[in-house]
């Protein structure tokens, strides 16, 4: 046993401080949580469009039949519903009364609010708390409080705990079973970097966890509710003046990256396998998801497509101003009429020649260019949106009432449900987004895991405690 770690007391039992990260679509499930649970810890369902099962246990297609987004959108939202209920039901069960059961929602999805009342109407009893991130869930307590479940908002800031807590938080106290710090420049998946924060300048997580513990106290949160540390988490060994430390009070830990390479990890074998491969620096925070958000995901062929798509990019305007004073002749159809500089004149015929025959308009008033087969693609997918975001940038869909976010769509983004869905079940590694902490590339130098081996989650768990 790691020296200075001890259990903590969640959901009325004692459980170690070691939280497994919920990571959707189906990148994490029933086996997993319920093992990292049965481990004694707690273990984190996803609650984003997870997986449902036939009779025969068989995973259900997450297939759309309606004809309009409206239509699909509810679609999308009952599959969401009863997908996160088959997954908390199985992982229930296999932890069979030890550690504890989360769910994880993003209050960016679309309809998060009925997902989260929908599965927390059908499983009283089964889930403890729910984590939940990717924008401000300002009605997340409210919501939790009212089933009886705690709440573990994650955050990137001590300024957003505090606009949280002001607002909404404070009203239901005792159900705040603890604070995710989710550190922006090291966590995997969508991160909560600030327009005054610089993605090429990683900040120290000390002293913003002892920022966001000063803001808890002000707000009168005992030093008993701990703060998650989540991102970039290895080893115990490395935060040990973390445990046990007076100014951070107490301290929890996510592991979102190294439960992906266990035995009860879903993702699929190709996955995995890759996962052994990656080198420092093959991780990209980037801005191409279309919820606004930057990322992180591994800098494959999928993102490395996306790079050179938006680099194929063109200011323009629609009359002759000051240096556009060309008008383009290439990637146009119809009647429409652009001027561009000189040297985008040229940039534009050179990609044109290249087979970049299409130019697509964007919402900041610039052309890319797209090869035939790409601009399908793009135009596809965005006709089938079926609103899995509250917004989104690619598809311009909005969750309210009039289902438009009144930009154009993106060309530069892409179907993030699409490519999340295909990837967790068997698509390929190198023409999907494949999100990963920027610790993945650890999995390589870590001897646990020399000549192959993948733990299984009770292995990682007792191997983690070792502090190791």
């Amino acid at each position: 046993m790691f020296k200075g770690l001890k259990p903590i007391l969640y959901g009325g039992r004692e459980v170690w401080p070691l939280i497994e990260g919920g990571k959707g679509v189906s990148a994490t499930n029933h086996a997993s949580s319920g093992a990292w649970a049965a481990a004694g810890g707690v273990g984190t369902v996803s609650a984003v469009n997870a997986d449902s099962y036939d009779p025969e246990g068989r995973i259900i297609p997450q297939v759309y039949k309606a004809l309009t987004r409206r239509e699909r959108h509810d679609e999308l939202v009952q599959y969401a519903i009863d997908g996160a209920v088959a997954q908390v039901e199985r992982a229930y069960e296999i932890a069979g009364g030890h550690g504890a059961i989360n769910i994880n929602v993003l209050w960016e999805m679309g309809g998060a609010q009925r997902v989260l009342h929908g599965v927390l109407e059908r499983t009283k009893g089964l889930v403890t708390g729910v984590t939940c991130g990717a924008g401000m869930p300002y009605k997340l307590s409210e919501i939790a409080a009212s089933y009886g479940v705690s709440y573990l908002p994650i955050i990137s800031s001590a300024r957003a705990f505090r606009a949280l807590w002001k607002r909404a938080y404070s009203k239901a106290a005792e159900w705040l079973a603890a604070v995710v710090y989710e550190d922006p420049w090291l966590a995997g998946g969508h991160n909560g970097l600030s327009n005054a924060e610089d993605p090429r300048k990683p900040q120290d997580p000390y002293p913003r966890v002892k920022e966001l513990r000063e803001t808890m106290r002000e707000g009168g949160i005992p030093d008993s509710v701990p703060i998650v540390m989540a991102g970039g988490v290895w080893r115990l060994d490395e935060w040990a003046h973390w445990i046990d430390n007076p100014e951070l009070g107490q301290i929890a830990f996510q592991f979102g990256t190294r439960p992906l390479l266990t035995q009860e990890s879903p993702i699929p074998p190709e996955w995995k396998a890759r996962l052994m491969t990656l080198e420092e620096g093959d991780i990209l925070l980037h801005r191409f998801s279309p919820t606004g958000f930057y990322s992180s995901a591994v800098r494959n062929a999928f993102l490395r497509n996306l790079e050179e798509r938006s680099h194929r990019q063109i200011a323009f305007t629609k009359e002759p101003l000051g240096d556009h004073a060309f008008e383009l002749d290439v990637g146009l159809a119809g009647k429409r009429h652009y001027w561009v500089t000189k040297g985008d004149l040229q940039h534009a015929r050179e990609w044109y020649a290249a087979g970049y025959t299409d130019a697509l308009k964007t919402p900041d008033e610039t052309l890319v260019f797209v090869a035939p087969d790409e601009k399908k693609t793009i135009r596809t997918d965005q006709a089938e949106c079926m609103g899995c975001l509250s917004q989104c940038g690619f598809s311009s869909w909005a969750d309210h009432e009039k289902n438009s976010t009144g930009r154009l769509a993106d060309p530069r983004s892409f179907c993030i449900q699409k490519t999340l869905q295909e990837i967790a079940h068997g698509g390929s590694t190198e023409q999907n987004l494949m999100f990963a902490g920027h610790s993945a590339f650890r999995f390589q130098s870590d001897p646990f895991y020399s000549n192959g081996f993948v733990p299984t989650v009770k292995q990682l768990v007792d191997r983690i405690l070792t502090g190791a």
